[in-house]
């Protein structure tokens, strides 16, 4: 999202979004001055909001996915995430997997922040699920920090399959970034098809999932 619009939703949206769902932010002096890869859970359609709400008035980016819409509603998608810079990603294709990475690589090098949800879908059941490694692959190209939020709240307001409920229920909880200084050094030695680069993907995965998992946990 380019600044002018990023600058419209803090003045116009934003004032609506915390006045209909948020309840309590957490931990708002832990986002870095400069960008950040934001990664959080996912439970609902609402998280695309509440991110967005913490991000603006910075250039920021989604990644969405595009492969469960057809007809008017895709095309409708298509032109929303042309205006809000959303990074798309066929989830059928391993070529849009590879290219999403590519392109999420280039924006944060260009300053801006991005948006990611590890677990890569919604959650049917309101747990987490076990974090995807494209978020350390692309850690790991950038050295951009890693900012760990929980959100609590936007399942029970909006499930997948359900209705949107409004009420001020949703709480955030927003962590100190991570940096994984050792692992960025080590991983400029060694090869990416090597084993060791494998555990570096998980280990960096596991960590920021456990992450959220913890700063959910304080907003029970």
């Amino acid at each position: 999202m380019n600044r002018a619009v990023s600058w419209f939703c803090k003045i116009f949206l934003a004032p609506i979004v915390k006045r209909l769902f948020i309840k309590e932010v957490r931990g708002w002096k832990n986002i870095p001055r400069g960008n950040f890869i934001l990664a959080t859970n996912h439970q609902s359609h609402l998280d695309e909001l509440v991110t967005a709400y913490i991000c603006v008035p910075r250039r920021y980016h989604f990644i969405g996915q595009t492969d469960t819409y057809k007809g008017f509603t895709k095309l409708s998608l298509y032109i929303l995430y042309f205006i809000a810079g959303v990074i798309r990603l066929n989830r059928k294709k391993e070529e849009s997997k590879k290219k999403v990475v590519t392109e999420a690589i280039e924006v944060l090098k260009k300053g801006d922040s991005l948006i990611i949800y590890p677990e890569g879908t919604r959650t049917r059941t309101g747990e987490m699920s076990k974090g995807k490694w494209g978020i350390a692959k692309i850690f790991l190209e950038t050295g951009v920090p890693i900012l760990p939020m929980a959100i609590k709240g936007t399942f029970e307001l909006m499930p997948p399959g359900g209705k949107l409920k409004i009420e001020r229920l949703i709480k955030i909880n927003i962590g100190k970034p991570l940096y994984f200084t050792k692992e960025l050094e080590r991983i400029k030695k060694i090869s990416q098809d090597s084993e060791e680069n494998k555990e570096i993907l998980v280990k960096i995965t596991d960590k920021v999932m456990e992450k959220i998992a913890s700063l959910k946990s304080e907003l029970d």
